[in-house]
């Protein structure tokens, strides 16, 4: 018995020992956790969060309190990890924290890097439970609108679709869910009853814009099923949701550097662009001064390689996978388009796919990004007082510039941006990028907006001549793209001129050179009233005459019988110019519109008006009795100046002070000409307007380079620089 008890106390003692080994691991477990927790506050804060449980005691929890703080200051300051974002979601959703914490969650969840699908797909799932009150639902949809380029895959979201459908019965949650529709929606999503029931809300709610944008889409995919006309143009369906989380989301990804929505897997070798190039939201103001005091919100325009679903197990070829022309070539059937179509811009290879497919579907999704994020973003956004506002913007639009170009087209929702822009814009903010949008506006009949607008501009700020000389250089190659879409169009065969690839909107013959003659006459008055303010600044004259250039061709180069007279605010300031090169423009433009005149004369096909027979007519008389015939001051013209008037300027022989020899602009000519001669012939000055003098002079001045003198000379005087003797200069009646 005692061995046996001996036994039992051997056996006992090893026990003691293992269960006091064990507590001391237990121990330095725990006291390892503390450490960590120390060391690590936001781990433990998210942990203690993920088991809060339903029932959970909110009012007076200091430790509930303490954990939110602390998780709330990391999210604003650095944004949350994917899998923190799930936890708080449902934390949030599940309102097991309480309604208050809900929205409170909600308002600081703000994604470091990106977005898990699931976690969105059960937030859907809580929506359909129907415990979150009403302004709790409505923050979620917003919240999901606002990282929906951040969200990592869209599959399983598109797998619900009927679901989120259901929500548009809710008047509250309806303009949100539209949204998030429009992007969710693809061909297999339109189906007769969800028309029905988009067309039964808007019987209830009226034509809402957000209804009218997911019809829009809709009726892109099948025409068949919405039968309901529906305008050419949708104005901004969609406001913006956003402004809860944007200032921090902008903060994070900016102190990230571009760590969010870096594309990695994209090399085009086509056009190389900076990997952080980002979507800007700017603050608009009245000045410059104001406009860089604060700032621009900005957020990273979707790479491709982010805005297609990573995850997605849809057998389709990626646009981010293509690295050559010949592979879109071979794809371009099988080509998924982005979930988010702002990735296409600044890509080449997108950009060839639609021009390529001219699928009508997505120029209207890729219009809608445009219009929601210049419209809504670039222009309504508060401040946050960021420095690099000047340098996100440019290159925003120039993005934009680089894609209109390389579709030689503008988008129609860079055309209502600027409509609401120039309204308020002072004429120096991003000068060259908003007068380069302004150019590429295509020919519509509402561009009498922009003329009014630049008038309250030209009106309201005062300019700097490089302003006004942009502006002119602006609209000369606005009426460029015009006339050149107006030629293709002709050639192509009919008179009906398509305004737009993507559009079945066409403009007949007559309308266009109305258009064309709205917009010229326009400038004309804008350079009249800018030539007079500034003193007929050599500048502004020189960019004025290289419009008119470009109006006295629009038959020869464009087929566009169409003559219009520069008013007699430009033709003056270029006749009396103190530059030669404007003198020399002015005979250029004259000769051309003469020759264009005989031309459509001949044809006796389209008629040109006796106005501008005789406004034309009363300018040459101008030109060649100023220059030829020296006597610029014609009782009855436009010019005529009481002859006392003149006896007071005490200049000697006034008449002749504009002819080919006086002429402030060819005066420097004459002298150094009657230097050159005077010393092998010995003749006076006044003798160069007789004789073999005047035609040596003649081919002395046109040698010079002055060609459209020459040929307005030669064509309206008879006169050809020869070394005849007889005296050519016969005057002009």
């Amino acid at each position: 018995m005692a061995d046996l008890s001996n036994l039992a106390g051997l056996v006992s003692e090893p026990s003691g020992e293992i269960d006091s080994s064990a507590n001391n691991r237990s121990l330095r477990l725990a006291e390892k956790e503390r450490r960590k927790g120390e060391a690590d506050p936001f781990g433990l804060a998210a942990k203690y969060l993920s088991r809060v449980e339903a029932g959970t005691v909110v009012r007076g929890n200091d430790e509930l309190e303490r954990n939110m703080v602390r998780v709330e200051t990391v999210a604003l300051s650095k944004g949350l990890p994917p899998e923190v974002i799930t936890v708080l979601l449902d934390l949030a959703l599940s309102l097991n924290a309480g309604t208050a914490n809900c929205t409170r969650v909600l308002k600081f969840l703000i994604p470091a890097t990106v977005v898990p699908q699931e976690a969105v797909v059960k937030g859907v799932s809580w929506l359909c439970v129907g415990k979150m009150p009403m302004n709790a639902q409505v923050l979620f949809v917003r919240w999901v609108l606002t990282v929906f380029d951040l969200i990592d895959c869209k599959d399983n979201l598109r797998s619900i679709y009927g679901f989120i459908f259901s929500f548009v019965t809710e008047e509250n949650l309806c303009p949100f869910i539209c949204h998030l529709l429009y992007l969710l929606t693809m061909r297999e999503h339109v189906h007769p009853y969800r028309v029905r029931k988009l067309l039964d809300i808007q019987a209830k709610m009226g034509r809402q814009p957000f209804l009218t944008q997911l019809l829009a889409l809709y009726k892109v995919y099948r025409p068949d099923l919405v039968t309901l006309s529906l305008p050419s143009r949708v104005r901004t369906g969609f406001k913006n949701h956003n402004s809860t989380w944007k200032v921090a989301l902008s903060a994070v990804q900016r102190k990230n550097k571009g760590a969010v929505l870096v594309d990695q897997s994209l090399s085009l070798d086509v056009k190389e662009k900076p990997s952080t190039r980002k979507r800007v939201r700017c603050h608009l103001c009245n000045t410059v001064k104001s406009f860089t005091e604060h700032s621009l919100l900005n957020k990273a325009i979707p790479p491709l390689s982010s805005a297609f679903d990573s995850n997605s197990n849809k057998k389709v070829f990626r646009l981010q996978e293509l690295r050559s022309f010949k592979e879109l070539l071979e794809n371009i059937h099988n080509i998924e388009l982005p979930a988010q179509m702002g990735s296409l811009l600044g890509s080449a290879l997108a950009l060839h796919y639609l021009d390529c497919v001219q699928d009508e579907s997505a120029s209207l999704r890729l219009n809608f990004w445009l219009g929601h994020s210049l419209q809504e973003e670039f222009l309504l956004c508060p401040v946050d007082g960021s420095s690099d506002n000047t340098s996100e913007a440019c290159r925003f639009l120039s993005t934009i510039l680089f894609s209109q170009q390389f579709l030689q087209e503008g988008f129609s929702s860079t055309e209502s941006f600027l409509y609401k822009f120039l309204s308020v814009w002072d004429g120096c903010l991003l000068r060259p990028q908003i007068l380069d949008l302004l150019s590429d506006i295509p020919l519509m009949p509402s561009f009498c907006k922009c003329p009014n607008y630049l008038c309250c501009n030209q009106r309201n700020s005062r300019k700097t001549i490089s302003v006004r000389c942009s502006l002119i250089e602006c609209l000369n190659s606005m009426l460029v793209k015009w006339l050149t879409w107006h030629s293709v169009s002709a050639l192509e065969g009919g008179l009906d001129i398509s305004l737009n690839s993507n559009s079945t909107m066409t403009m007949t013959l007559s309308g266009f050179m109305d258009s064309v003659m709205e917009l010229v006459r326009f400038v004309g008055l804008l350079a009249s009233e800018g030539l007079r303010l500034e003193n007929c600044h050599v500048l502004l004259l020189n960019q004025t005459l290289a419009f008119y250039e470009t109006v006295c061709d629009m038959f020869l180069k464009y087929s566009l019988p169409l003559i219009i007279m520069p008013p007699a605010g430009v033709f003056y300031p270029a006749l009396f110019a103190t530059d030669s090169v404007s003198v020399d423009r002015l005979g250029y433009i004259m000769y051309r519109y003469y020759m264009r005149a005989i031309i459509i004369n001949d044809m006796q096909t389209f008629h040109i008006s006796r106005n501008t027979y005789k406004e034309f007519n009363r300018n040459l008389q101008a030109m060649v009795n100023s220059m030829w015939n020296s006597w610029w001051s014609i009782p009855g013209s436009d010019i005529e100046i009481d002859k006392d008037l003149i006896a007071l300027s005490k200049v000697a022989e006034p008449w002749c002070r504009f002819d080919l020899i006086h002429h402030p602009a060819l005066f420097s000519y004459a002298i150094e000409f009657h230097r050159s001669v005077s010393e092998i012939f010995n003749c006076f000055f006044s003798c160069l307007q007789i004789g073999k003098y005047w035609n040596w002079y003649m081919e002395f001045l046109f040698n010079q380079g002055f060609d459209g003198l020459n040929n307005f000379i030669r064509t309206n005087t008879g006169h050809s620089s020869g070394l005849s003797s007889q005296d050519d200069r016969q005057p002009m009646t």
